[in-house]
């Protein structure tokens, strides 16, 4: 299947750290839990949104490794819901032409998931109109840690090694660098988020919580790249 082309000065790839879902329940004095809920609803529309503009890679940080940490009644809720993108919301993005990628610790998932994600994965695969990479079990310490791990077991030698072996190495590595990371809530941190892959990227930080993120937000972060001027640290031109 043939790829359909970029719409020019629309960044090829986005990262969105979803984040805010518990504090926007809690300014509304609603559980928790119902935070998390609009949050997975937004993420349901949200890539449409993107797509539709000419973004052709769509990365959100959907669960992280540290996330494990929280309450048990808050982890299982949140596999509940990705379980539920799982078995009710993946036939639709496999209808509308998208390939589903899931990065990050996959197997450490509890029950099905696992098979789940994998499966989702391979029935998507030749699928080329866009690419929600879902980072899931994600962290982008590990992320560099299980890359030197496969290294090792592949016996790489020290000399071998540079930006490009280590890029193979990666959970996606086919995938091109995000050209601009968004965080919604207020917080000004990437928390690990693609820290390789994003090691250049634009950064933008959001007041609004995520559930509250809007299709006219879309526009905003796509106007403020639009209006930047990369250099990379090189010679200064700009790209």
């Amino acid at each position: 299947m043939e790829k359909p082309e970029k719409q020019k000065n629309v960044p090829e790839h986005v990262g969105v750290i979803m984040d805010g879902n518990r504090r926007w329940a809690k300014e509304r004095n609603i559980p928790t839990l119902e935070g998390h809920l609009k949050g997975y609803e937004k993420m349901r529309i949200a890539p449409d949104w993107f797509f539709s503009r000419g973004v052709k890679v769509l990365s959100v940080f959907a669960f992280s490794t540290e996330n494990w940490n929280r309450s048990r009644e808050e982890v299982n809720y949140l596999m509940k819901l990705l379980k539920k993108v799982i078995d009710e919301d993946f036939e639709e993005l496999n209808k509308k032409g998208y390939r589903i990628l899931i990065s990050g610790r996959i197997d450490e998932l509890p029950g099905d998931l696992p098979d789940g994600c994998q499966n989702i994965i391979n029935k998507t695969k030749d699928n080329y109109k866009c690419t929600l990479n879902i980072c899931l079990n994600y962290g982008g310490r590990a992320e560099i840690i299980d890359a030197l791990r496969k290294m090792i077991k592949n016996n790489i030698n020290p000399e071998q090694v540079h930006e490009g072996l280590v890029r193979k190495y990666l959970y996606q590595p086919e995938l091109s660098d995000p050209d601009i990371i968004i965080r919604t809530s207020g917080e000004k941190r990437l928390s690990g988020f693609l820290l390789w892959p994003g090691a250049y990227s634009e950064l933008l930080f959001l007041e609004k919580y995520w559930p509250d993120f809007e299709e006219k937000d879309v526009d905003i972060i796509l106007e403020e790249y639009i209006n930047r001027k990369r250099r990379f640290g090189g010679d200064g031109k700009e790209n």
